[in-house]
């Protein structure tokens, strides 16, 4: 995993990294301009220069060269060919990594062009946990039948990666998975090939915003069960209770501390009926362990 992210950056940051020997613990490179460069695990964030790990301080500064030439890089110098992603404020490489990228927003009539003269990267790396779904599987699936699932935490406590095998271990019960992935994290496409086991019997609708994405899904792939992750707009509870109306059932993430707290979301009105149970995570014991799983009906 290492080497294949290496290859994406500067020199200078590529030269610091490759001795970095804890891989298999990263969850973040992040790339701040005139700042250090920061490594994050799981409840620590460090530092690496010449000598190798450092305190954060210590940590070799980033320059806008730095982060020039890994744009470049990171995109074979076709910046405006992935301004679709761009303008969305990520990246996705091989392997399924993310990229976050800060810089200067460009606007036209209001919206998002682009974005450029970039000061920050963000490498999430994509990591799947084969099994993360085994203590859930049997509240989601009983007599052969799925129920609609609300997975709730806050970010980084694991819900991508736990929707992910819930939809590699229901397509391998024979279930007709539709995964819309707006954010391309749950398959973790590139150019159209999810980089990560989202199952056999598997179809992902990648980059397609929900409300739009759930109904191509319904006219077009007779699906038994929609996958989809980070629900917040009310056009996104609406599509969801639709399909629900459909006869098919939904299993989705939001962000939330708590079911009261998320019982408060705008989306909550128009789609929250379609759940009949919540998972709540945390990373108490680290990421997605799961807390509580909570009846709706």
């Amino acid at each position: 995993m290492g080497a294949l992210l290496l290859q994406y950056l500067a020199p200078n940051l590529r030269s610091r990294l490759s001795s970095l020997r804890t891989w298999d613990k990263v969850e973040e490179i992040r790339l701040r301009v005139n700042q250090p460069l920061a490594v994050k695990e799981q409840r620590v964030e460090y530092g690496i220069n010449h000598q190798g790990v450092c305190q954060l301080a210590e940590g070799y500064r980033v320059t806008v060269e730095d982060l020039t030439r890994t744009v470049e890089i990171m995109t074979e110098n076709s910046w405006y060919a992935l301004e679709d992603e761009i303008r969305a404020g990520y990246l996705t490489l091989t392997g399924g990594h993310r990229v976050g990228i800060c810089g200067k927003v460009v606007l036209e009539d209001g919206l998002i062009k682009t974005i450029k003269y970039v000061n920050g990267l963000n490498i999430r790396l994509a990591r799947e946990v084969i099994g993360a779904a085994d203590h859930v599987i049997a509240q989601i699936v009983r007599a052969g039948q799925i129920t609609s699932t609300l997975i709730i935490s806050p970010p980084g406590c694991g819900k991508t990666t736990l929707l992910r095998d819930i939809c590699r271990q229901l397509s391998g019960r024979g279930f007709n998975v539709v995964v819309i992935d707006e954010r391309s994290e749950i398959a973790a496409c590139y150019r159209g090939v999810p980089q990560l086991d989202v199952g056999l019997s598997t179809y992902v609708l990648d980059g397609c915003p929900k409300a739009q994405g759930i109904p191509m899904a319904l006219r077009g792939m007779a699906p038994q069960v929609i996958i989809t992750d980070e629900i917040g707009h009310p056009n996104d509870g609406l599509a969801l209770a639709d399909a629900v109306r459909a006869g098919v059932q939904v299993i989705a993430s939001c962000h939330g501390m708590t079911w009261e707290s998320v019982k408060q979301h705008t989306w909550m009105e128009l789609g929250g009926a379609a759940f009949k149970q919540a998972v709540l995570l945390s990373r108490r014991k680290g990421p997605g362990n799961i807390e509580q799983v909570l009846k709706l009906d």
